[in-house]
């Protein structure tokens, strides 16, 4: 999983990362397994963390502040973007190096997000639709995955956090904000 490579990365003194998931949402629990599997391969501890309505953020974020993490994942859905302003300002209190994934939490001060266009994937749902309201199945349409990714790194954010991004990571980053 390429955030818990970029978050080890950024921060390699990193052992243990917080993960808040909503694993109501479809695609979390696989992409949990696969964040727990490219941690093991670097030596990190994952902290699993559910959030599953707004009621349940600052809960966590108790949790998250007990559990002695020094990093922060917070997968993409509407939950947690409804929220993001709330988990960035948590990890920009607690210090935490986070790394979400879309591009808005980075513009809302995380440290860094990698992930989808969204711009695109909203034409590709259009044109889905489209073939839909045409006559087209559902279940006769290809599952598609996202062809264009991005990397944005909060420069901002890191001088804040007292972090020295690596100079390849500035290189192949696809967009900076400062």
């Amino acid at each position: 999983m390429k955030r818990v490579d970029l978050l080890k990365e950024a921060m390699p003194t990193m052992t243990r990362v917080a993960v808040l998931s909503n694993l109501s949402h479809p695609g979390e629990a696989s992409e949990l397994r696969a964040t727990r599997e490219a941690a093991r391969a670097l030596g990190l501890a994952i902290e699993h963390f559910e959030v599953g309505s707004d009621d349940d953020f600052e809960p966590a974020f108790a949790a998250i502040a007990q559990g002695k993490c020094d990093g922060l994942i917070a997968f993409p859905d509407a939950l947690k973007n409804f929220n993001r302003e709330k988990i960035v300002g948590f990890a920009l209190r607690r210090r935490l190096p986070s790394i979400y994934g879309w591009k808005m939490y980075a513009e809302a001060g995380g440290l860094m997000s990698y992930g989808p266009v969204l711009d695109d994937v909203s034409v590709r749902v259009a044109v889905y639709v489209d073939k839909i309201l045409k006559g087209v199945k559902p279940a006769d349409l290809p599952v598609e995955q996202p062809t264009k990714l991005e990397m944005v790194v909060n420069l901002k954010t890191a001088k804040a956090l007292g972090l020295e991004i690596p100079r390849g990571m500035i290189l192949g980053a696809d967009a900076l904000l400062e």
